[in-house]
């Protein structure tokens, strides 16, 4: 990706120890490389959690068919509601 030789890297080094003085150039180099190695390390573990979950086999869905059958059987649109009121018979009223 980055083509960096061994001139360009030498020419970082040198601004780097310009900027941050030689105090400080040993800490900021160890801080960038832990933090280059948990982002290396992140990446890698991202990678094998997609290649696990691209090689997954496809999940069964024969029960789960049955499953939405069993319910389109339980649910049938085709019968009639109990409150149909041409079914439905009048109150009978008391005689006194």
């Amino acid at each position: 990706m980055f083509e960096v030789g061994f001139s360009e890297l030498l020419l970082v080094g040198v601004i780097a120890l310009l900027v941050l003085g030689p105090e400080r150039l040993p800490v900021a180099a160890r801080t960038l490389g832990r933090g280059l190695g948990q982002a290396r390390r992140a990446m890698n573990a991202l990678r094998t959690q997609m290649e696990r979950e691209i090689d997954l086999p496809n999940l069964d869905s024969a029960p789960l068919q049955r499953l939405e059958q069993d319910i389109r059987r339980g649910i049938s649109l085709n019968t009639a509601p109990a409150n149909d009121a041409d079914t439905a018979s009048l109150p009978k009223e008391n005689a006194s």
